[in-house]
């Protein structure tokens, strides 16, 4: 599950936080966000289970909803699985079952079309497939437009351990159709207690940034 941003302390211009780690603009409303990615190549080991999953999405950084799309790579006792969704938060995930490897390109994106409708839209232009979903929900705010990894959640166990993806580089981000360093983002770095799970780059070029796995 895929939830909004949780335990956060905001600073001048950066945010620590659980679960969140990239960059989000969050001055809304806003209609569109989208963004590219490099699927990571996991490095797992021992038993046990760890997540990490990789999207863009609306809303979240300030409100209860999130509209989103994007990928995953999660450490199954030791072996790792690579797959990719849409979400409409609160409503749990859908899972694609197109196949996704290390290295596909991903391009993702979430539009707002008014009256509450959205359309998300991933594609893995390395495999050559693409979902469009159409769906709806008129109580969501659009107050933020973000580029994450995260750390999923479980309703039951809360924040769940971040798997090691290595290091995902992020390409393209934008907002309204502008560069997301132009909407004077937020950057998020996931931070548990004194823990520091990733490292998150300053904005390339104002759209473009790399995250770094440290620790789950």
């Amino acid at each position: 599950m895929i939830r909004p941003l949780i335990s956060a302390r905001h600073g001048r211009n950066a945010v620590t936080a659980s679960n969140w780690s990239g960059y989000a603009a969050h001055n809304g409303p806003y209609k569109s966000v989208s963004a590219s990615w490099v699927e990571p190549r996991g490095h797992c080991s021992g038993p046990g289970h760890k997540y990490s999953s990789f999207w863009v999405g609306l809303d979240g950084f300030n409100s209860t909803s999130v509209e989103q799309t994007g990928s995953e790579m999660d450490c199954k006792n030791g072996n790792p699985k690579y797959y990719s969704w849409f979400e409409m938060y609160p409503k749990f995930p859908v899972t694609f079952h197109n196949t996704v490897r290390p290295g596909d390109h991903f391009h993702g994106s979430v539009t707002y079309n008014g009256g509450g409708r959205f359309t998300l839209k991933l594609s893995d232009t390395t495999r050559g497939w693409t979902h469009t979903e159409h769906k709806s929900l008129k109580s969501a705010r659009r107050s933020s437009a973000e580029v994450i990894v995260e750390a999923p959640s479980s309703s039951r166990g809360g924040v769940l351990p971040l798997a090691n993806f290595g290091a995902v580089h992020i390409s393209g981000a934008r907002v309204n159709g502008s560069k997301i360093g132009s909407r004077h983002p937020a950057k998020i770095i996931m931070q548990a207690g004194g823990t520091r799970k990733d490292t998150v780059s300053r904005l390339a070029n104002g759209q473009n940034f790399s995250a770094i796995w440290r620790h789950s």
